[in-house]
């Protein structure tokens, strides 16, 4: 069994290596994966591994390495489980690796959670696994690749209206050339009557691209920070970039209402003590507006308008998506690495085939 494993410290240090196959044990089943996707979410999985817990989910046996987590599918191949058939096909979270072996427990509504004791008290969206029925092998790679990006660009959405968008005039987006990015700047052009203006941040290079989504009532380059307008705003970071951070937190001060950090697409220009004008950055963790919602309006409701959101960006999304896929674990690697030091083509969504 092959896997890619990541320094903890240095998460563009990578090793490719042959690991022996974890046993069996009863109630357990052996998971093959079929594919996976890699976006730049997958590096802010593994620069925030300690923070939140990402490197919890799946452990290595080897100090100091990782397996970064990543959406896909996979086909049990082998079940000492009740609950789980073999040739059973599960959507779901996987570590970077050609096989899992998790626990599985029936979850009462179609779906399979992994019981093992070290995931049990992690995030539920991430335990969970759905079962695949029929479909292309497109449709799969469209999924892995833009449904984790979308249910959090809606649950951005969702928060930011659930807190009557912070009284704010306009919305910032760092980093909105990424999936989660464009897909919050398309949400949030969606009402017919909205109270904000959309701005969209990006690189110099990724301009042309993020302009060309049409969602964004203006967009600006990092170096053009100072051209924001300064009326009451909320900032919705992505990117993560401290420099960029403190230019936007310095020009807008008291005119900033609230600051999210989401994602950290420019982890190698993070720092996480500054002083910052204005208020303190608060990280969004849109597992908590899952439980909010479910606390809110009982479980499924959330769930449903997630599926519907994604499923509805995702139907133009030949317009600004170029599906790559490469062939075997070996290949993961250097795609990581593209997405880690940046140089990834915006357009791309990239899948990993086993």
């Amino acid at each position: 069994m092959h896997r890619l494993l990541v320094d903890h410290r240095n998460i563009t240090q990578t090793k490719l290596e042959e690991a022996a196959p974890a046993p069996l044990s009863d109630g357990q089943a052996r998971l093959k994966l079929e594919s996976f996707a890699l976006t730049a979410n997958n590096v802010t999985y593994a620069a925030s591994g300690f923070a939140i817990g990402y490197w919890k989910f799946f452990p290595t046996g080897e100090d100091g390495q990782g397996l970064v987590p990543v959406w896909g599918v996979a086909e049990v191949a082998e079940s000492t489980s009740d609950d789980l058939a073999v040739g059973t096909r599960l959507y779901g979270y996987y570590p970077m690796a050609e096989e899992l072996v998790i626990t599985p427990k029936a979850d009462g509504h179609g779906s399979i959670l992994d019981a093992a004791p070290h995931r049990r008290d992690l995030p539920l969206i991430y335990n969970q696994y759905v079962p695949v029925h029929g479909g292309t092998a497109e449709q799969d790679h469209l999924r892995a690749i833009l449904q984790p990006l979308l249910a959090t660009s809606y649950l951005l959405f969702d928060w930011l209206m659930d807190n009557d968008w912070f009284g704010a005039e306009q919305i910032i987006i760092g980093s909105a050339s990424s999936k989660t990015g464009l897909g919050l700047c398309k949400y949030l052009a969606e009402p017919e009557k909205r109270p904000y203006k959309i701005v969209g941040l990006t690189s110099e290079r990724n301009r042309a691209f993020v302009e060309g989504l049409g969602a964004c009532d203006q967009v600006l380059s990092y170096d053009e920070v100072s051209n924001l307008a300064q009326v009451s705003s909320v900032y919705v970071d992505m990117a993560g970039n401290t420099e960029v951070k403190a230019a936007l937190h310095s020009h807008l001060a008291d005119h900033l209402r609230h600051s999210a950090a989401v994602g950290l697409s420019h982890w190698d220009k993070f720092e996480q003590t500054q002083d910052l004008a204005g208020p303190k950055p608060v990280f969004f963790f849109a597992p908590a507006q899952v439980a909010k919602r479910r606390e809110d309006w009982g479980p499924g409701k959330i769930e449903q308008q997630i599926t519907q959101a994604w499923k509805r960006i995702a139907a133009d999304a030949s317009g600004w998506l170029n599906v790559v896929v490469h062939d075997g674990i070996a290949a993961s690697d250097a795609v990581y690495k593209s997405l880690a030091d940046g140089t990834a083509d915006p357009r791309d969504g990239h899948i990993i085939r086993l």
